[in-house]
Formats: structure tokens, C-alpha cells, sequence
């Protein structure tokens, strides 16, 4: 959903802005610190140097107070150097509690990056075709005959995004518990024309994976999480990782907050139903997930080599320095996803050259000076880390 940060009030601006630093308002936002090492040494049993470790917490701190970001886990794991985690900020506004490392959060559009493996696993089974047209599975799609499903999971298909409608926004924001059928969701987008031919350009939209997820579903038998469920998470080791059926959320996790409101306010939007963004947005993980994960994505460990191949010819979106394949991104070297939903941001990307992985999760999906608190961060850190790999997630800011 796109957003404005003129629909930020100074009020709701102040209000995030103070919760980096420590107040005297409660005794656990009094006893935090800005950052603060997590304590699982699984994780992370060897930190990259005193020097290092440094400059990053001075870079997480310097980036969350700037983009008023209330609470952030970043880990950063480079083979042969060590790791970095860290969990600053508060997970929840009104108590004070501080970040936990160790917390479930919504990945958004990471999302997109289990749904493609998933399709791409039927690939590899010979149960469909990438270059077969979407009317083949799905009905009733504006030039559907023309449209692959290559061309989807590439975000190529020149549909016009759902959540760019605004019925969809004024829906979803008048009830944002409301349940949303992937029938539901597409109808709002394909009341407007396409926006380009077919293959012609890049431009990212969430009605390309709704309408995978469906193609999922119809080939192999199966509701679109069960899928997921069995043939990618449990196949991944994936404990921690779960595609919600409604807006039930597994303990820890911290509130997220977002000025995605009719009001242009932030509110908590902690428990708001994702169905809307379902095959595109809806799941959750964790940090020890998203790390593992990361380099599952980017090697292709459920693919065989030809289809992860095929899911890494990636090809311009516009931004200098980013590329997007099936369902994934590359941009100056890291591979990945980022995600964004209301409340809650992710990155997670892995850099082949060096073998690292880097995970970036906030509670908040609340834009600094027009760009999102998540790329801000990641691009510091790798910056810090990897200063000839910069991360930069624009292409896919909603």
C-alpha cells in the first residue's frame, strides 16, 4: 500500500521520536539502553571484534533515532568473521519493554519469496509450466491469455496493483479486522486497466502473488498454507514460521505501529487481520528462521539447479544497482526479500561473495523523509559491514 508522510501529524511524529531513547516514564523503558546485545548465544557464539561491533551499534543507534524507529533487531552473520546481533528500542510503546531478539514478527512481502519456491517446486515436478498463461488456472483475469506466470513472479505482468486502489485502502482502514478472499482482494485492482503490456516493464504489485498463490491451490489440491506448510517450511527446517489463517500472532512478539489510519495517525496495528495480503504479505517468522532462510532463498537448497537458475536471471526495475527475478531481489550483491505491513518491517537478503546474511526486523512501517525505516537501517549496517555490497530495498517499497 502506498503511503504519505504528509498524513503524519507532529503529534504522532513526537510520540514515535521519543521512544529510542530511554524515559523515566516507566521503569523498564528507564533501565533500557539503546542497544543491547542478545543474549542467545546460538545464534551468534562469536562477535566480529570489539572494532566492528562498535561502529554497528553506533549505526543502529544513530539510524533508529533518526527514523524514529520505536524497537529493532538487526543480526548479521559472515562466515570466517563472526556475527552481530542486536535487539534496541522498546517492543511496546506504552509499557516500555525492550526489543527482543528472540521475537515473532510479520515478514510482509517476504512472504512473496515462500510462495514462489512454492510454485517453483511444481515447476520442478512438471505440474506447471512457467511460461503458461495465467487464464490457464485462473478465470476472469484483464488479458489473462497473455500473461505467464513467469511474467507474475517477475512482477512483469502489467496488472494493476489492488492495494494501489482506493476503495481497497478506505476498506481496509475503515475495518482492519475485516477477511479478505484472494477473489476479493484482486477485484479491487482488476477494475482499472492494465498498466502496461505484458514482459514490458517492472513494476511491483501484489496481485501477481495473489494470483500465483491461487495457481498453487488449484494444482496441487491444497489450501495455499497447508502447501507452504508441508512442502516448504517443514522441508526447510522452518519451525518458527507460519502463514496465519487469521490474525493470530505466537508469543513474543512486539506491537507494530504504523500511520496507515484514515486519520493519518499512528495507531497499533498489532492485530490486524493480514488475509488481504495473503500469498503476497500475510506470514510471520522469526530471526532464527529468516537467518536460515536467507541462504535457502538465495542458493535454491529446494530447488533443483536449472529452476533456481531460471529464478535468478533477474532483470531491471528501474533503480541503479537492483534487479528482480522470480519472486526475489538482488541489489549490489545481496539476494532476498524485503518485507513491509502495517506495524512491521523485514529484510532479509544473503550475499553470496561473502557468505553473509543479513536480517533486519522493526515494529513499525512508518516512512523517514519518504523512504522506508527498514532499507534505512540495512543499508547503514551493510554500509558499516559490506561497504562494496550496499543494500538498498527500494524497488520493492510499496
Amino acid at each position: 500500500m502506498r503511503r504519505s508522510t504528509s498524513r503524519r501529524t507532529l503529534c504522532a511524529a513526537l510520540l514515535v521520536a521519543s521512544l529510542w531513547a530511554p524515559t523515566a516514564a516507566h521503569p523498564a523503558a528507564a533501565d533500557q539502553r539503546p542497544v543491547a546485545a542478545h543474549p542467545d548465544k546460538g545464534d551468534c557464539p562469536n562477535s566480529l571484534g570489539r572494532g566492528l561491533t562498535s561502529r554497528l551499534d553506533k549505526t543502529m543507534n544513530d539510524v533508529g533515532k533518526k527514523a524514529d524507529i520505536p524497537g529493532a533487531v538487526v543480526g548479521l552473520w559472515m562466515q570466517g568473521k563472526g556475527c552481530y546481533v542486536r535487539s534496541m528500542g522498546v517492543a511496546d510503546t506504552r509499557t516500555g519493554e525492550p526489543m527482543a531478539a528472540d521475537s515473532f514478527v510479520r515478514i510482509g512481502s517476504e512472504t512473496k519469496t515462500f510462495t514462489v519456491t512454492a510454485l517453483l517446486e511444481l515447476v520442478d515436478e512438471g505440474r506447471v509450466k512457467l511460461d503458461d498463461p495465467i487464464s490457464t488456472y485462473v478465470k476472469g483475469v484483464p488479458k489473462g491469455h497473455r500473461i505467464t506466470l513467469r511474467q507474475l513472479a517477475e512482477m512483469r505482468s502489467g496488472l494493476f496493483p489492488y492495494t494501489e486502489d482506493a476503495g481497497f485502502v478506505h476498506d481496509l482502514l475503515s475495518d482492519p479486522q475485516r477477511t479478505f478472499t484472494p477473489r476479493q482482494s484482486l477485484a479491487y485492482g482488476f477494475k482499472h486497466r492494465n498498466t502496461s503490456a505484458p514482459g514490458k516493464k517492472f513494476q511491483y504489485s501484489n496481485s501477481n502473488l495473489i494470483l500465483l498463490g491461487m495457481v498453487i491451490e488449484k494444482v496441487s489440491g491444497h489450501p495455499l498454507a497447508d502447501f507452504i506448510h508441508h512442502r516448504v517450511l517443514r522441508a526447510a527446517h522452518l519451525r518458527h514460521t507460519l502463514f496465519p489463517r487469521g490474525n493470530e500472532f505466537p508469543q513474543p512478539h512486539p506491537r507494530g505501529y504504523t500511520d496507515q489510519t484514515l486519520s493519518g495517525e499512528v495507531a497499533d496495528a498489532t492485530n490486524w487481520n493480514p488475509s488481504w495480503g495473503w500469498a503476497a504479505g500475510a506470514m510471520i517468522s522469526n530471526l532464527h528462521d529468516l537467518r536460515h532462510w536467507a541462504k535457502s532463498v538465495a542458493t535454491g537448497q529446494l530447488l533443483t539447479a536449472k529452476t533456481q537458475k531460471q529464478r535468478l536471471k533477474t532483470l531491471p526495475t528501474g533503480f541503479p544497482g537492483t534487479t528482480y527475478g522470480l519472486g526475489i531481489l538482488k541489489t549490489n550483491g545481496w539476494i532476498g526479500h524485503n518485507g513491509s505491513i502495517p506495524g512491521y518491517e523485514t529484510v532479509t537478503v544473503y550475499l553470496p561473495s561473502k557468505k553473509a546474511t543479513l536480517v533486519v526486523m522493526m515494529n513499525t512501517d512508518i516512512l523517514s523523509q519518504g523512504q522506508e525505516p527498514s532499507t534505512l537501517l540495512a543499508r547503514a549496517i551493510t554500509a558499516v559491514a559490506t561497504p562494496k555490497n550496499v543494500y538498498d530495498g527500494a524497488a520493492t517499497a510499496p
